[in-house]
């Protein structure tokens, strides 16, 4: 895929660990593009998601030999399933559960991803967030997620939260 000469190069990387092999070394390295230079470039862009998989766009021009590493951000699920210390969501949500977050645990993981939540309202976002902890098999707060949702909607949680995404 190209723009004006540029190649665009779309990865799935391990946040922190990217190499020079697949995928990144032989789409990139036919540009002329310094390899080790972009891997770096992407291991310090994505170190704070570590062990994540990471969506990451890398925009090569062959003609300058420049490089631009765009960072996505892992999804949600990813995100709290990170937070909970574990590798998977349950295969069996409702009955088995396999981690409890705090509130501020998914308040954390939509600030994360705030500039990707379709939500008009943080508040909102975070319900959505706590649809997927559900959704995963983890609780809050020692809780059904749906519980957490309707205190959220009752207030009792905004003087944690913020307005607008």
């Amino acid at each position: 895929m190209s723009e004006k000469g540029k190649v665009i190069v779309m990865a799935l990387v391990t946040g922190g660990s990217a190499s020079g092999g697949p995928p990144i070394g032989p789409a990139v390295g036919p540009t002329g593009i310094n390899i080790k230079d972009v891997v770096d470039e992407i291991n310090d862009q994505t170190m704070v998601f570590k062990g994540l998989t990471v969506p990451v766009r890398i925009e090569c021009d062959p003609e300058t030999k420049q490089f631009e590493i765009f960072v996505e951000t892992p999804s949600t699920a990813s995100l709290l399933l990170k937070e909970a210390g574990v590798e998977k969501g349950s295969s069996s949500c409702a009955e088995e559960k396999i981690g409890d977050l705090t509130f501020e645990q998914i308040v954390k993981v939509v600030e994360a991803k705030k500039e990707k939540f379709l939500d008009k309202t943080f508040k909102s976002a975070v319900k959505t967030a706590l649809g997927t902890a559900l959704s995963v098999g983890i609780t809050v707060e020692g809780e059904d997620p749906r519980e957490i949702q309707k205190k959220l909607e009752n207030g009792e949680f905004d003087n944690q939260i913020k307005g607008e995404l």
